[in-house]
This record gives structure tokens, sequence and C-alpha cells, in this order.
């Protein structure tokens, strides 16, 4: 068996994991319908021109309201591990003509100029980050000193949101809206 030859295991796993991404994002759009991702960035106040960080963007629910906001002078990096996601993006952002959308397949690392972007979206993410730590300086890395790490996790409580984003003390909280937290560099 040569190193290009796929076992049975290996295409039933990559199958499994293509099924389960496809199921993910049909549900996602269902529930974009139903609650459009539009209201949700209204609360962080994106202007166009911005850089925007989408970090585990998905399917990419946020790229298109993100595009109407941003403009064709912002730009967003969409940020996955998963290339499934980054793909689905790039034939989104394709699709529609998107020319400010850049992928990034990374689990952490943006290679992100420092301080560089206004906006970094952190959604129903924080719950499932391996190194949250990590994660966050990163985040703190790239993000320009006025700018804004925008969070929502509908599987966290709001304390243990307020605690996961400030227990490092790169951030603090500086608005709460009603259905994400605004959180601003510490240092």
């Amino acid at each position: 068996m040569s190193d290009r030859t796929i076992s049975v295991k290996e295409r039933n796993v990559k199958l499994g994991a293509s099924l389960d991404f496809k199921l993910m994002s049909l549900t996602y759009k269902v529930r974009d319908f139903l609650r459009p991702r539009i209201n949700i960035l209204e609360e962080v106040d994106i202007q166009p021109g911005f850089q925007v960080l989408d970090y585990g963007c998905g399917p990419g629910s946020y790229i298109i309201p993100l595009a109407k906001l941003v403009g064709v002078s912002g730009k967003i990096y969409a940020l996955d591990l998963n290339p499934l996601a980054t793909q689905a993006v790039q034939r989104l952002a394709s699709k529609k003509r998107l020319t400010n959308v850049q992928t990034i397949l990374s689990g952490c690392q943006t290679e992100l100029p420092s301080n560089s972007v206004n906006v970094v979206l952190l959604y129903d993410i924080l719950h499932d980050l391996d190194e949250p730590n990590g994660i966050l300086a990163e985040l703190h890395r790239v993000l320009k000193l006025e700018g804004v790490l925008s969070v929502t996790d509908h599987h966290l409580q709001e304390a243990d949101i307020i605690s996961h984003v400030t227990s490092k003390e790169l951030f603090k909280l500086t608005a709460k809206g009603k259905r994400t937290y605004s959180f601003s560099k510490e240092k």
C-alpha cells in the first residue's frame, strides 16, 4: 500500500466528518434564517474599512453580513481549524464575489500582524477551545489597542464567559449587549 492510498478507516472518518459538517451547516442555515446574524453583529459597531477576524468561523454564517458592514475597503479574516470550514467560506466568498475575505486554516496562530485587527469575533467557540489562554493571548496580540473582542457562547453562563476572557488580565469587559460581551485590551 502506497503512502497515497487511503485506508477504509481513514475514508470512513473523512466521510463521517464531512457528513457531520454538512449537518452542522444545515442547522446553522436554519438558525440564521430564524435569527439573522446581522442582529448580533450590530451590537459590535463594525464600521466600513474595519479589519475583522472571525475566529472559529465554521461554515461562514457571519461572512456575508460582515462583508456588508466592512464594505469593500475592509477585510475579513475567517479562521477555523477545520479545512471543511475554510473551504466552505472560500466557496461562499467566491459565489458572492467577496474579494476582501481571506481564510486561515489554524487552531491558534493567525499569522496576522500585531495590532492589525479592529474586531475579533469569538462566537460560540469559547466553550470548545483546548488552549483558551494561548488563543486569547494570540487574539490580544492581533487586536488593535482600541479594538474590540466580541464574545458570545450559548453553552456558557455570563460569569463563565467573563472569567474565561478576563482571567489572565489581557482583556477587560467594556460592554454587555443583548447577545454579546465586548472586551478591550487590558494592557
